[in-house]
């Protein structure tokens, strides 16, 4: 069995974080990304740079990035206006994203539930007669912030208007990481028939974002979204927190037997590159806790006689470098500030 990856780190784990990275950075973290063997990236979103700085130079970021031909890479839209910067770029695939809940999509995108649904048919028409691959996201599929629950009948009927309009991919997303599975069972199973390939989008703020995943998987989803570090949140979502983390979920996936095709070993080290450029620990628990089972004793050994240590060895070095040096910066008083509200 194998299931695609989404990497929305650049984008959706980037987008709400206090630290702004400039262009050179977020071309780094994709270009490491993709070397990691991550088949799809969502790297940017066309909104404008006043309500959401973190994604501002987008066609900069997509210009200057270099990554295999065969890594997916994608942008995420929320209105017209985004499918026209996003004409000039050249990227051969979108997603547009609108919310199936009134009030979150007025704050999110200036326009009423229904005017979000009508603009993504429209962009998907309009996509597809240009040859460009299309996904939707459906957001707050699974509870929005201001009304509470969401009919599943709801996100289904939009789902079908979007499969009719021939859509390629839909992605059901829980903003603000309240599903549970059997959330998930309502409204998969009952999407499999429109058509498109399904994927889902969680976030992990009450710790149900990886049993929700597995769910998805379980009831037919071939496309998960996850952030490197466990990265994310919505600017317009109140107390949204971060998505699964990529390495976590990866790690899961492989022990589980379902092939992803990434490698862990350099997902690992851009964990590990990423936590400095935005001066504070991320969330993830792999990068912490280490693989499992570690490398033999045996591999230890040839390794150590040729000079070379295993990835997972100087993955623990270098963590262990970073500890240290934090403690000594704490008790001299002269360490970077740590968020507090992780």
């Amino acid at each position: 069995m194998t299931v695609t990856i989404c990497e929305v780190g650049p984008r959706d784990g980037l987008q709400n974080h206090p630290r702004v990275l400039p262009v050179p950075v977020r071309v780094e973290l994709i270009e490491r990304l993709a070397a990691s063997g991550l088949p799809c990236i969502e790297a940017v979103s066309f909104v404008h740079p006043e309500r959401v700085p973190a994604m501002a130079a987008a066609e900069d970021v997509l210009a200057a990035a270099r990554v295999d031909p065969r890594t997916r890479m994608t942008a995420l839209l929320l209105n017209a206006r985004g499918f026209e910067r996003f004409g000039s770029t050249g990227l051969r695939e979108l997603r547009f994203t609108f919310a199936v809940s009134d009030t979150f999509n007025r704050r999110n995108a200036n326009a009423s539930a229904a005017e979000g649904r009508a603009a993504a048919v429209a962009v998907v028409r309009a996509a597809r007669a240009h040859g460009i691959r299309t996904g939707v996201v459906l957001a707050t599929a699974f509870g929005c912030p201001f009304e509470g629950e969401v009919d599943p009948g709801v996100v289904v009927d939009a789902a079908a208007e979007l499969a009719d309009a021939g859509v390629d991919e839909l992605i059901f997303a829980d903003t603000i990481g309240v599903a549970v599975p059997r959330q998930v069972r309502q409204i998969v199973p009952r999407a499999l028939a429109l058509g498109p390939t399904l994927g889902v989008h969680m976030h992990n703020t009450r710790n149900t974002g990886y049993l929700t995943t597995f769910a998805a998987i379980e009831a037919g989803a071939g496309i998960v979204d996850a952030a490197v570090g466990g990265l994310g949140g919505c600017p317009f979502a109140p107390n949204a927190t971060g998505n699964v983390a990529t390495e976590d979920l990866v790690y899961a996936l492989e022990r589980e037997g379902i092939r992803t095709g990434v490698d862990l070993d350099r997902l690992l080290e851009t964990v590990t590159w990423l936590e400095p450029q935005l001066a504070g620990p991320l969330d993830g628990q792999l990068h912490r806790a280490g693989r499992f089972p570690a490398p033999s004793v045996s591999m230890h050994t040839s390794k150590q006689e040729t000079g070379a240590q295993p990835s997972e060895e100087r993955h623990g070095i270098r963590r262990a470098a970073e500890l240290r040096s934090s403690e000594q910066a704490a008790t001299l008083g002269s360490g970077p500030a740590r968020r507090s509200d992780r």
